[in-house]
């Protein structure tokens, strides 16, 4: 049970070494300008492998709810399938339900940990294997592996990682819980973290913020939902930028452009240096390509 991408590597490893008889994942969805209705990643890879998919928009008040307990399954793997599963499908497996998180629990619970922990700054996060409980990623741990967070580390790098590393983790896992030697650690709720889902406002700059803290945001949101400030009332995306020390100015005033950046003042005495953007109603762009068609001045411009 999966969606994004991140599953894939999950669904690819059991495909290869168990015998996966259903997928089950989210309805198609709309993408891009033209709206054209997409699979998900999790149904491709299925589908490719001749394997049942199941497409429940609300897995609890789906028909298919019974037809997955009539299928018996020994073990349900979940790996960010997007949906909290009813108890009654998780007392159906007989091996139990388990999930691929993205962190290393208790730590950034919910639906964002990838982005989460880059934006706190943290310098390792990693994937844990656990049971599932009708509380959210607050099932007992079976095992975990951590991975470093280097400097230039951004949303895909990470997701790309971890998505091997869920795979990984959980080949070296399963044989334990197949045999009924597996730990089962309970989550200590004291240390419990929360990533939830990034909404709207989670995504706009606060250039009052250090500039360790700005550089975090822009590359904890990278590529993807992005992060974003005003310049002359528009929308700017942020996709890539470094920090450039010992340079000060107003939060938020651009100090100065060169060749293949835009330098913006912080509330710390760094600045923020802007390398990959996106103006709104143009395409993603390098900052040098933006600046070289740029005709005003924006030295002094403030981004809010």
């Amino acid at each position: 049970m999966g969606t994004p991408d991140f599953s894939t590597k999950v669904l690819e490893m059991l495909i290869a070494k168990e015998d996966v008889i259903a997928v089950v994942t989210q309805p198609d969805r709309p993408v891009g300008r033209k709206r054209v209705m997409t699979p998900p990643p999790v149904k491709e890879v299925a589908l490719q492998n001749g394997i049942e998919v199941y497409q429940p928009e609300k897995i609890s008040q789906s028909e298919d709810l019974q037809t997955l307990i009539d299928l018996k399954p020994d073990l349900i793997v979940t790996a960010a399938f997007g949906q909290i599963l009813p108890k009654a499908l998780l007392d159906a497996p007989r091996l139990g339900a388990i999930n691929v998180h993205a962190s290393l629990l208790p730590k950034y619970r919910g639906g964002a940990p990838i982005h989460q922990a880059i934006i706190d700054g943290e310098k390792e996060t990693g994937v844990t294997i656990m049971y599932m409980a009708p509380k959210l990623d607050a099932g007992d741990i079976i095992s975990q592996q951590a991975i470093d967070i280097e400097a230039n580390d951004d949303v895909r790098s990470m997701h790309d990682k971890l998505s091997f590393l869920g795979a990984d983790l959980l080949a070296k896992t399963l044989p334990d819980i197949i045999n009924g030697t597996n730990e089962r650690i309970e989550q200590n709720e004291e240390e419990a973290t929360f990533a939830s889902n990034i909404s709207r406002e989670d995504e706009r700059i606060d250039w009052s913020k250090s500039a360790q803290d700005i550089y975090n945001h822009i590359r904890g949101l990278s590529p993807w939902p992005v992060a974003y400030t005003k310049l002359d009332d528009k929308n700017m995306k942020l996709y890539q930028a470094h920090i450039i020390e010992g340079k000060e100015g107003k939060p938020g005033e651009i100090i100065e452009t060169t060749k293949k950046a835009i330098i913006v003042g912080t509330g710390s005495s760094d600045a923020i240096a802007l390398t990959d953007i996106q103006l709104s109603g143009k395409k993603r762009m390098p900052t040098a390509n933006f600046l070289s068609g740029y005709q005003d001045d924006l030295v002094g411009k403030e981004l809010n």
